[in-house]
């Protein structure tokens, strides 16, 4: 090769190593994704961001718990300026939020412990209170919502315990229920709320016996109610000769059915007897649509109707947030002949482990933009991230 050739070809090689760091303009994020796929780094500095919600505009809003001290958190208003995302709060010292929707009458509602709010993204300064009486006790207090197709608000109510052990560890005696699961006031369950010009005017329990219920989708085409279940922990505890639980019990995938028991805590996987309850009938409880990696942990879903890529048209979205071997990860599930999400699963962002100088990612909220990508926040290195195509 002519030094003028090498020269040449050294410019252009200059050229591009810069593109190979980039993402649509931003920080390309050092993961991998499918062939035409890169995830854009959008944000970054945020504490521990738990929400994001794109509005139709373009602009993101992030809710950023900050960490789990009351009265920490906040929002903020992400906004396209010369290629960069310029960051306005909106919101502060709220008690540790997480869940973000844009409700149907174009108002950002935002789960807080205890309750549920309101505001216009322009005018933050007028906030209403939508919810007011939810439990928020316990290990799994935060709160997701999302809306259904008649504008009534589906709401997680997440168990206080793991498996109904009290204080000392121990769970109730095999022929006891467990009290936080049952009546009325029952924790570990879905509750759907009428709402009526934006305020709650009554509620039921939707839907009971699981565990937490963080992800949360409505299908487009059915509308009905998906939900992911975070497992329970240390069931090794009462199964002598299991080492550990790194593979069990397995993440749920269920379909959501008015009135139905879903088992927790009495049985776990396809209807098992958990080991507190060895005698627990497990025929009357729904069945789970998939079993998903055990501890995967998904904390977001979204059902993607987007254009921008068409292999995975209505597909599910699930962001596994678990630090364990599973976690870490976005996946897709393909829809079946019936449009259910049961077809194979395809993982769009993977090996996002420690790297020399990248921190695991543990991906939260899962949404999709009007552009039609995909956006999530994940709250170990507080980024905001854009699954998007590799231009």
């Amino acid at each position: 090769m002519s030094k003028r050739w090498l020269a040449l070809a050294l410019a252009v090689a200059a050229l591009r190593t810069p593109a190979a760091d980039t993402c649509g303009g931003f920080p390309r994020l050092d993961v991998s994704t499918p062939r035409g796929m890169c995830a854009a780094v959008l944000a970054d500095g945020f504490k521990f961001p738990r929400g994001i919600q794109p509005l139709p505009n373009g602009d993101l809003v992030v809710v950023d718990m900050r960490n789990w001290e009351p009265n920490r958190g906040s929002v903020w208003r992400l906004k396209l300026v010369d290629g960069r995302y310029q960051r306005d709060q909106l919101l502060n010292r709220l008690d540790r939020p997480n869940g973000i929707v844009l409700g149907p009458d174009g108002m950002l509602y935002v789960g807080l412990v205890h309750r549920v709010i309101r505001f216009h993204p322009d005018h933050p300064d007028k906030v209403e209170d939508v919810i007011g009486d939810l439990p928020g006790v316990g290990r799994h207090l935060l709160t997701t919502m999302r809306f259904d197709a008649r504008g009534d608000l589906f709401v997680n109510v997440g168990s206080a315990s793991d498996h109904c052990e009290g204080k000392d560890g121990k769970a109730p005696a095999p022929t006891q229920p467990c009290a936080e699961a049952e009546g009325p006031q029952a924790l570990g369950v879905i509750r759907q709320y009428k709402m009526v010009q934006g305020k709650a005017v009554g509620w039921e329990n939707y839907a009971t016996g699981l565990r937490n219920s963080q992800a949360m989708a409505i299908h487009p085409v059915s509308g009905a109610l998906w939900q992911a279940d975070n497992a329970r922990d240390f069931i090794q505890a009462a199964m002598p000769g299991l080492a550990n639980d790194n593979e069990l019990p397995h993440d749920e995938l269920n379909l959501i059915q008015r009135g139905a028991n879903y088992g927790w805590p009495y049985c776990y996987d396809d209807n098992r007897a958990s080991p507190e309850y060895p005698h627990a009938n497990c025929k009357p409880y729904a069945l789970p649509k998939r079993l998903l990696p055990a501890h995967a942990a998904p904390l977001g879903m979204t059902f993607y109707t987007g254009d921008k890529f068409s292999a995975y048209k209505h597909s599910l979205i699930i962001g596994f947030h678990g630090y364990r071997e599973h976690g870490h990860r976005l996946v897709a599930i393909l829809p079946d002949r019936n449009g259910a999400p049961l077809g194979k699963m395809y993982e769009l962002i993977g090996d996002w482990g420690p790297k020399d100088k990248q921190a695991m990612g543990a991906p939260v909220d899962v949404k999709q933009g009007a552009d039609g990508y995909i956006y999530l926040v994940e709250d170990r290195t507080g980024r905001v991230v854009r699954l998007q195509a590799d231009k």
